[in-house]
């Protein structure tokens, strides 16, 4: 293991980037990419079907955040979700657990809950077992020796977004949408009506790709916080924490 800022994969020092940071949200069809140029307005969409993939698209990029749990630990839950609860209350439901490794290397959803039983005392709801596929994906990718990702969630950047409110309309309706898109928009990441290919996407998933931009962005310059502060450590002496 390297030194302890290698381990906890802290984000750069202050100061200004001079090149391009892209947030990513997991999709029906794969994954979906928004990239932000250096000065923070909107430079592009993408997707892919695989991680890897839209990452190879994205040498240029200085910080990737995923909206996908990085970092896992060997039991108990991770201290991340429940801040990120927090920090979204009274929708704390937005936030799913991320229990131990051992449950996402479980072979179907049964063995995962007898795991998850015996690690956390709790079982896996259905939503965070249909994560597995893509978790698994990203957390390859991070531990393969991409360090350019960082974990984020969107409704805590939302919130962040909004002086620590967070959006009381579901991302899935029309209100929900609408404010959002308004929130980046006044953050000077306007979103085209014409995505191209990437239009194709679910556009709550597109939202969340563009504000989990805006927290790579910060995450670039030096600005970004984290939950918890400092990173807890995950089994790879990784970080295992959301940023915002």
């Amino acid at each position: 293991m390297g030194s302890r800022r290698d381990a906890f994969h802290t984000p750069p020092a202050p100061g200004c980037t001079e090149s391009p940071v892209v947030g990513v949200d997991a999709c029906r069809t794969g994954w979906v990419a928004v990239t932000l140029s250096e000065e923070g307005r909107f430079a592009g969409a993408d997707t892919a079907g695989g991680l890897s993939e839209l990452l190879g698209r994205l040498p240029d990029a200085a910080v990737v955040a995923v909206d996908m749990p990085l970092g896992l630990l060997q039991a108990g839950l991770r201290e991340a979700e429940a801040l990120a609860r927090a920090k979204v209350a009274p929708h704390g439901s937005r936030v799913f657990p991320v229990p131990p490794r051992g449950v996402w290397e479980a072979d179907d959803y049964d063995e995962a809950n007898r795991i998850s039983q015996r690690l956390t005392g709790q079982k896996v709801n259905s939503q965070t077992w249909g994560l597995a596929a893509k978790l698994r994906e990203a957390n390859a990718c991070r531990d393969g020796g991409d360090h350019r990702l960082y974990e984020v969630h969107p409704e805590v950047s939302f919130a962040a977004v909004n002086e620590g409110r967070p959006v009381a309309w579901s991302k899935k309706s029309w209100n929900g949408r609408a404010v959002r898109r308004r929130m980046l928009e006044d953050q000077g990441i306007v979103l085209p009506d014409d995505l191209g290919p990437a239009g194709r996407v679910p556009s709550d998933d597109v939202l969340d790709a563009a504000v989990a931009a805006w927290s790579a962005r910060r995450i670039a310059l030096g600005t970004a916080r984290s939950l918890p502060d400092p990173p807890q450590e995950a089994d790879t002496g990784l970080s295992a924490a959301i940023w915002y």
